[in-house]
């Protein structure tokens, strides 16, 4: 049982002077302490995953208030930052993820959309057409997605999905 004993193994990394080995002290809930690699210690993996809520929490209120941010996001990510540190944050982080990952406009649907009659009864026909135009511009340039305020939150949130669910 790992709860009553504690294991030694030894990892290897590669270090300034070459090949070194680490020894892992494996304790209780599978957390590991990296006894002689300070850049792996348990405080500056916490100090890592804060950063990456404080980067994320700074991304969910850019989205909230971003103009083309629809309603159903507004409420994912409010739904989000109530959660943080109770008992819901893991669900809630997953509600926020999928919600995210529906929202985003890929970057072709956004010019066909500018290209179609409804986006012309959305935007107004000249403006449809810079919105097609810019669209084919940034895709040009390498972008996936579209990248009104909205869709760049929610890119950015995305990008540190790993994170945030590990």
């Amino acid at each position: 049982h790992c709860h009553e004993t504690t294991a030694f193994c030894y990892k290897r990394f590669n270090a300034d002077s070459g090949v070194r080995l680490a020894k892992i002290t494996v304790i209780p809930y599978n957390e590991v302490i990296y006894e002689n690699h300070p850049d792996h210690s348990k405080e500056r993996i916490t100090a890592m995953n804060q950063n990456v809520r404080e980067y994320v929490t700074e991304k969910v209120k850019e989205l909230m208030n971003a103009f083309s941010c629809c309603a159903e996001a507004k409420e994912a990510a409010q739904n989000w930052l109530n959660a943080a540190g109770t008992d819901k944050e893991a669900e809630q982080t997953q509600n926020l993820i999928a919600e995210l990952e529906a929202d985003i406009m890929p970057i072709d649907t956004l010019i066909s959309f500018a290209d179609s009659e409804g986006g012309a009864q959305v935007f107004g026909a000249e403006k449809a057409k810079e919105v097609a135009a810019h669209g084919r511009e940034i895709k040009s340039a390498g972008a996936i997605y579209c990248d009104c305020p909205a869709c760049a939150a929610c890119a950015a949130i995305l990008s540190k999905k790993d994170e945030l669910t590990s």
